[in-house]
């Protein structure tokens, strides 16, 4: 179906605060998408109920974070004046589209798709001790975009397999049903380091279970006792040392968070750009404490603004509370509008029908 607006859908599932992997990796992006007027319409949610399909015995969990990542995105610059702030569990049709979905997809296709193998075996699930509502992620996330019509997600690297088997479903469900659902495209952030930022410890992800987070509300002191227990260069054990840059978590943030410009002002001119920084730390003459002081400098630049924003909108939870519930009811009215088109596409929209109840009305008549 060919778009008539253009129209973003993502979020996050609400199990912990938000980290700045998620900033660099897609909030700071949905804050200038926001803010570029080329979009019609931005839909921003909490996958609660998503979230619940592997934290059921924790819903408390679930509960209390909700409220964290709605801090953690008006701190971001999210403006619910721009972007529809809402909750996933809040909107049953989402629900009813996942179930039609559903007829849509084998189990094979499922158990092929990569970001699943990898979340699966991510959480110690063993064959049979998956849980459905998991198992069936990329179909509930084909519903959470379809239903808003998004013709763009924000997402990283590791989603581009859901992205396509949302396409996969469109295709079918518009090849069966004719022309009603958009397809939508994938956007990546421009930035290759951040794609996926890795752990303070050097790991490949972030998480909050393995205590290598740095997280967007954290104290000014508690992100710099985080960036000098940094990994670096395992090989580097003197200053005269030549580094590695490959796997050195230090620069791979700096490649995420700092300009040129930040680096020649926090260096005081000892280094015009970022390039310059490294070339002396490979061959040698630079130390790893050198590299983490200039990171911390340009962490705080950046994680003050977003800490004292969010210091403001913790002072009336209330009022947070309400931005979503309005969000909740915008978000609502869209997908009501999508379901209506569905069930007239499927021919399940019985009493709406007419045209059925008048030809059915002839058929008996004649008896």
């Amino acid at each position: 179906m060919e778009p008539k607006e253009k129209i973003i859908l993502t979020g996050d599932r609400p199990t912990g605060r938000l980290h700045i992997g998620h900033y660099v990796g897609s909030l700071r992006r949905r804050v200038e998408l926001q803010n570029s007027g080329l979009y019609d319409k931005i839909f921003v949610f909490e996958a609660d109920a998503q979230a619940l399909t592997d934290n059921i015995e924790n819903p408390e969990k679930v509960r209390q974070n909700v409220i964290e990542v709605a801090l953690d995105y008006l701190a971001c610059g999210l403006d619910p004046a721009k972007s529809t702030l809402f909750i996933q569990s809040q909107i049953p049709e989402l629900c009813e589209l996942s179930f039609y979905y559903m007829d849509l997809v084998t189990v094979s296709r499922l158990q092929r798709n990569p970001t699943v193998k990898t979340e699966i075996q991510m959480r110690g699930f063993g064959g049979e001790s998956i849980p459905v509502g998991f198992f069936t992620y990329p179909i509930s996330q084909a519903a959470d975009i379809t239903a808003f019509k998004a013709t763009t997600v924000p997402v990283g690297e590791d989603q581009e397999p859901m992205l396509e088997q949302c396409r996969e479903i469109v295709r079918r469900f518009n090849h069966i049903y004719g022309d009603t659902l958009v397809e939508p495209n994938i956007l990546l952030p421009e930035n290759a380091a951040c794609l996926r930022l890795p752990g303070t410890d050097g790991k490949a992800k972030m998480s909050k279970s393995l205590g290598n987070c740095i997280y967007l509300s954290d104290s000014a002191d508690e992100v710099n006792r985080k960036v000098k227990t940094m990994f670096t260069d395992p090989t580097h054990l003197q200053v005269s040392d030549p580094g590695h840059l490959e796997g050195n978590t230090v620069f791979t943030y700096l490649d995420a968070f700092c300009s040129d410009e930040q680096v020649a002002r926090h260096t005081a001119g000892t280094y015009a750009t970022l390039q310059e920084m490294k070339d002396h730390y490979t061959r040698g003459g630079l130390g790893d404490m050198k590299c983490k002081r200039l990171l911390m400098e340009v962490l705080q630049e950046t994680l003050e603004p977003i800490r004292m924003r969010r210091a403001v909108y913790e002072k009336d939870i209330p009022a947070v509370y309400e931005i979503l519930k309005k969000g909740c009811e915008v978000a609502r009215e869209a997908a009501a509008a999508t379901m209506d088109e569905v069930r007239r596409a499927m021919k399940i929209n019985y009493f709406d029908d007419r045209a059925l109840i008048e030809e059915q009305s002839r058929k008996f008549a004649a008896k």
